[in-house]
């Protein structure tokens, strides 16, 4: 699903938080503290987004990749996540804000599973803003689950191979219903996407921020905004 919004306020725009550890260090504290503060900024990066009209935010919480970290720093983000879904449901509900998560969610601890389950459920019918968690999650596998679900159909015959294409291959995606990302901004000065949403991300404009995730500011948003709303989208074509 790709967009073409043209306004200048993207429809959907994918953060990659990264950083926390870097600005912990900065100001002498353990790495923990960086996610503890990290993790009260998307509730600030929602609310500018609300206000501006964007209508899906996507927040690269865990990935996959990062249960190669120490484990007493994974056990913590587990516990700050799902102490922290808790306190972000209860304000943001009252937002309308509407909660998903996606990614191998399944793999996750029962209690930290419960509640994402709890609240997609408890926000279904919000409609402000959409605010999707990706939790334990990877473009690739994404990907790979998605395969697997479409071998599955082929089997019970629900599916051919001369009716497979892009758009048919995207309900085996984890939340096919969302539209692709117009921008994707990542923090800490590093220029890569790490393995997220890759299948959604072709043709999104990136927007690389200096600014590591705890110092990430309001005027930074409309910055990329601005650029966003600047760049000649042709997705392939030619205007």
């Amino acid at each position: 699903m790709m967009n073409n919004s043209t306004n200048n306020v993207p429809i959907h725009i994918a953060f990659i938080m990264d950083g926390n550890g870097r600005w912990a260090k900065k100001q002498g504290k353990p790495r923990t503290y960086g996610h503890y503060v990290g993790a009260y900024k998307i509730e600030d990066v929602v609310k500018w987004c609300a206000n501006r009209g964007v209508k899906y935010t996507t927040f690269y919480a865990f990935s996959t990749e990062n249960w190669k970290r120490p484990m007493e720093e994974v056990n913590f983000i587990f516990g700050l996540l799902e102490n922290k879904i808790h306190e972000f449901y209860e304000r943001m509900n009252k937002e309308g804000v509407r909660l998903r998560f996606i990614g191998r969610i399944d793999k996750l601890p029962s209690s930290l599973k419960d509640k994402c389950l709890e609240y997609e459920e408890k926000t279904k019918n919000n409609s402000r803003i959409q605010v999707i968690m990706a939790f334990n999650y990877g473009g690739r596998n994404e990907i790979i689950d998605g395969i697997k679900r479409l071998m599955e159909d082929t089997k019970k015959g629900n599916i051919t191979p001369d009716k497979l294409d892009e758009n048919s291959f995207r309900n085996y995606l984890y939340a096919p219903d969302v539209p692709d990302p117009d921008l994707v901004i990542r923090t800490s000065g590093e220029m890569r996407i790490s393995n997220f949403l890759i299948w959604q991300i072709a043709y999104s404009e990136l927007y690389f921020s200096k600014l590591l995730w705890p110092e990430f500011t309001e005027e930074e948003l409309q910055k990329a905004i601005d650029e966003y709303s600047n760049r000649d989208r042709r997705f392939g074509g030619i205007k």
